[in-house]
């Protein structure tokens, strides 16, 4: 029998599977990881080969990278009509507990953040700073599991393409972000979110204005006169609250997780462990409580914003407002994300990519030089026609049309370099 055909019957003894190999074209074959005893985890192992199959976000399901094999994920589709629960100790009580699937724990070295990933990932980067420095341990089990997510529909590669293209955009940047190409392996993350739903009714009290012209015939002329007259007023406003989603996790910056909303909620998924094969995933850690209080503020707001519509004049003073709260519901969800650095002159930034729609997040450097070179623009030309009107003065009227002309190119400037200063600082801070 010749070695190409002993190779060609050849398989692995039983209870080994391919594991990744560093030379290319061989193929390596390890004892596979034993399950706790009693556990009821699922690990997901490709039938061909027993290899460990993970969930691929471009044929949205599991896929096995040593044969090819592939299997799609029994979950249905559920949108908004995905369960709420009420805010009772039965509805916790009776949640269930853990991912489902075996997993280990991660601690990060540098912010302390605390991810899980697949069993027997031997090398990971935390996706919250971009450190390596991690240590793994038993996966933690004691908190609600996810009853919904959406799961990865992005690629990494689609990633990379798009926050290159983002880091060259912007004339307030400088131009060197185009040729930065050590974007960061982009670590794809289930990251927790609450998700929260009530009725409010708002009843607002405040003295409401209204202009009341009058004409009066003085000298000669008629003039007009305007004054605000006040009167006390309330009302009362309904507003149903739906789909407010508020952050599980203190690891990120809430400004730029903002900034990667909206998520198609309609693409709500029951939870299935699958999903969570080959990704990293987190577990709350804002618990529900807290998470409704900043529910609760953010939905006042909106309440304020509709009693606020429903005056029916732009003058209001002494506004006060109470607000009830009814059948308050929420539902705790995973969310896709995917977190990435880059070096640029000798400083870190982070990058954030929604892993359903593309959206991109991230801080880029401002360069401060074509900020303050653009604000000069802005404001020459209102300077030098300011000059020119009093250098012409002395020679007659002309002095007397370009002065009203100047000043009015320097308030426009003025405005635009405000702007242009307002955003460049703004852009600045992420």
């Amino acid at each position: 029998m010749t070695l190409e055909r002993t190779y060609a019957t050849w398989s692995p003894p039983p209870g080994f599977v391919a594991t990744p190999s560093q030379v290319a074209g061989i193929e390596v074959y390890a004892p596979a990881p034993e399950e706790p005893a009693g556990s009821k985890s699922k690990t997901f192992r490709c039938p061909r080969c027993a290899g460990v199959i993970s969930y691929d976000a471009g044929d949205q399901e599991l896929v096995c990278p040593y044969c090819g094999y592939k299997q799609p994920v029994g979950a249905r589709v559920v949108g908004l009509a995905a369960d709420r629960f009420e805010f009772t100790l039965e509805a916790l009580g009776e949640s269930e507990r853990g991912w489902g699937i075996a997993r280990q724990s991660i601690q990060c070295a540098s912010c302390n953040a605390v991810f899980t990933s697949g069993e027997g990932e031997l090398s990971t980067t935390c996706p919250f700073c971009g450190s390596n420095r991690v240590s793994t341990q038993a996966a933690l089990h004691d908190f609600i599991r996810p009853g919904y997510l959406i799961p990865f529909s992005v690629e990494r590669e689609t990633c990379r393409t798009s926050v290159r293209a983002w880091l060259g955009r912007g004339w307030m940047h400088p131009p060197e972000l185009r040729q930065v190409g050590a974007v960061a392996e982009f670590t794809g993350i289930y990251v927790p979110f609450w998700i929260f739903d009530a009725d409010i009714d708002a009843h607002w009290r405040a003295e409401v204005g209204y202009e009341h012209t009058e004409r009066h015939y003085r000298d000669g002329k008629w003039e007009t006169h305007t004054e605000i007259r006040w009167r006390w007023e309330h009302g009362d406003v309904h507003l149903p609250q739906g789909n407010l989603v508020v952050s599980g996790t203190s690891k990120l910056r809430s400004d730029l997780v903002e900034r990667l909303y909206p998520y198609d909620l309609t693409r709500l998924t029951s939870y299935d462990s699958a999903y969570l094969a080959g990704w990293h995933a987190q577990a709350y850690d804002i618990p529900l409580k807290p998470a409704w209080e900043v529910g609760k503020r953010r939905m006042r707001e909106h309440a304020k914003d509709a009693c606020y519509a429903s005056i029916p004049s732009s003058h209001v003073r002494n506004f006060s407002m109470s607000a009830d709260l009814n059948q308050e519901r929420w539902r705790y969800v995973l969310l896709p994300v995917y977190a990435a650095s880059y070096a640029f002159q000798g400083e870190i930034y982070r990058v954030l990519v929604n892993g359903q729609t593309g959206a991109i997040a991230g801080q880029k450097p401002v360069s401060w030089q074509r900020v303050w070179l653009a604000i000069a623009a802005a404001l020459a030309p209102g300077v030098l026609a300011g000059l020119v009107g009093l250098l012409t003065t002395p020679l007659g009227g002309l002095g007397a049309i370009v002065l009203p002309v100047a000043f009015v190119l320097f308030l426009v400037g003025l405005i635009a370099s405000i702007y242009i200063f307002v955003q460049a600082r703004e852009a600045d801070q992420r």
